[in-house]
């Protein structure tokens, strides 16, 4: 019997391979764009990267210009390195861009293809867009919602001003709580809150996962059918534990907020605001797989946007310096910033647009999918073609972006008839119909951090016996990037800040 279960998984894979085969030669795998020679039968499959591919696809770049292709087992990738070329793609060709590739582990086995990040181009994904776009898509709609934020940002300003040595705690507590009240309408009483691990446990999964050949099976899809108990297939019972933790993900939050609906205790929410309690099945569906997209891709892309602001607030004091004069000369110091505030503080903008671009939070985006043969700059480019934004590359050219090493929100401040460099949001975000829809309340909550911070504290390199303690700088691999764990100091800036704080502290 398992013989034979394995003779039937060799034919089949053999099968697949000769379909891959055929299938890249009648797609005329000569008229793709330049790149890797790669190898017969398995193509790029070696030339892939591990780990942190950006880095790998902008070397390509340099090689072998702004587009470059791959092909998977057959399958053809594009890497498109400068932003230009997503946009002659991406955004003038979007109609026939914007499906997403199916990803054989973490789309179809843990289940992440039910939320927008992953959700195929068409009629629910349009609805979803629809529902972000009204509830959360403009500073204005975002509005109704700005107390919940403001007071979990006080909250994360009152627990660091406590206890500062644990600022990444208090950066995903911050993150979990303002997202899980602007979504569900659950206030997050504790710091060590159950629904919030296993939410950071769930996005966390997500990042690896979905990380380009994260699991073999993403690139022999056949090996998605080797069952559990299966020796050898430790990856496929990890995949389908990680798909029971994103089910309770979508659930536990959502019936809570039903709950509360029933019991006429709702808060204003996302789910409040768009739940019918008559409504159908499918339609729940759908709304409770929005809301679990909106709190997935929120929590874990706003921890790694605000880590970096305090990296680079202690790596480059003279723009922290800089920042805190304008609050001062605005805001003055017997009060805190608020979010009616923004557009009174234009080089807290400039900040935030650099954090943006100094470590994007996503280095290469969400994929593409082609989803009808396309003829581009002359190469032939097949439907079903995956296509990658190498975003950390683009946010890095040199053709827009002066020293892109360095930490400067200079660059996006007009002075002297300079005009302002390229606007990072145009790339961070995305491209195309598959833009971010969440941009705004990304920027709402990291400005809200970022102003109530430079506010409050003095951010700095520590110093241990009379030595600077230097960090890493260096980030993680995945989907969702994260500067590795560093030492920081975090001061009150003055005893009137000092106040200010406690007195804010108490009043929640």
């Amino acid at each position: 019997m398992f013989l034979a279960f394995i003779d039937i998984l060799a034919l089949a894979l053999l099968l697949y391979i000769l379909v891959q085969i055929l299938t890249s030669t009648g797609k005329r795998r000569g008229g793709l764009p330049p790149g890797p020679s790669g190898w017969p039968l398995i193509g790029n499959v070696l030339d892939m990267p591990t780990s942190h591919e950006w880095q790998t696809f902008a070397e390509w770049g340099e090689k072998w210009g702004d587009i470059v292709s791959v092909t998977l087992l057959g399958q053809p990738v594009l890497v498109l390195n400068t932003s230009a070329a997503a946009i002659e793609i991406l955004d003038k060709k979007s109609s026939i861009y914007s499906d997403r590739p199916t990803l054989p582990v973490c789309g179809e086995v843990i289940g992440w293809d039910r939320t927008l990040v992953l959700l195929h181009y068409g009629p629910v994904w349009r609805e979803t867009r629809r529902l972000f776009s009204q509830t959360i898509g403009t500073r204005d709609s975002l509005m109704h919602l700005s107390d919940q934020l403001e007071r979990e940002g006080h909250r994360f300003v009152a627990r660091l001003m406590a206890n500062p040595a644990a600022l990444f705690q208090h950066v995903r507590g911050f993150t979990g709580a303002s997202i899980l009240n602007i979504t569900y309408g659950y206030t997050v009483e504790r710091e060590d809150d159950d629904l919030v691990r296993l939410v950071d446990k769930t996005v966390e999964q997500f990042s690896l996962s979905s990380a380009p050949g994260a699991f073999y099976a993403d690139v022999l899809p056949i090996l998605k059918r080797v069952p559990a108990w299966f020796p050898g297939a430790g990856w496929k019972r990890t995949a389908l534990a990680w798909r029971r933790d994103l089910e309770a993900m979508c659930d536990i939050p959502f019936n809570y907020t039903k709950q509360q609906l029933m019991s006429g205790k709702a808060s204003p929410s996302f789910v409040a605001m768009n739940v019918d309690l008559d409504g159908g099945s499918e339609r729940e569906f759908i709304i409770k797989s929005a809301a679990a997209s909106l709190y997935s891709a929120g929590a874990d892309t706003t921890v790694s946007a605000i880590c970096s602001f305090f990296l680079a607030m202690m790596c480059f004091p003279d723009a922290q310096r800089k920042a805190q004069a304008e609050i001062d000369r605005v805001i003055g110091n017997d009060r805190l910033p608020t979010l009616a505030d923004r557009d009174e503080l234009p080089y807290i903008r400039a900040l935030i647009w650099e954090v943006l671009r100094w470590q994007p939070i996503a280095p290469l985006g969400a994929p593409h999918s082609l989803i009808q043969d396309d003829t581009h700059a002359g190469y032939y480019l097949p439907k079903g073609t995956t296509v990658i934004t190498n975003i950390w590359g683009m946010l890095r050219d040199r053709t827009r972006y002066t020293d892109p090493e360095v930490f400067n929100p200079d660059r996006f401040c007009p002075s002297n008839d300079v005009e302002p460099e390229y606007d990072p949001r145009q790339i961070v975000f995305g491209f195309g119909r598959r833009v971010c829809p969440g941009s705004q309340l990304a920027e709402t909550s990291l400005f809200l951090i970022c102003a109530l911070s430079l506010a409050a504290f003095e951010i700095a390199k520590p110093v241990i016996d009379g030595n600077v303690v230097e960090p890493s700088m260096e980030y993680t691999t995945g989907t969702i990037s994260h500067p590795l764990p560093f030492e920081c100091s975090i001061k009150p800036r003055s005893a009137k800040a000092s106040a200010l704080v406690a007195a804010m502290r108490d009043s929640l």
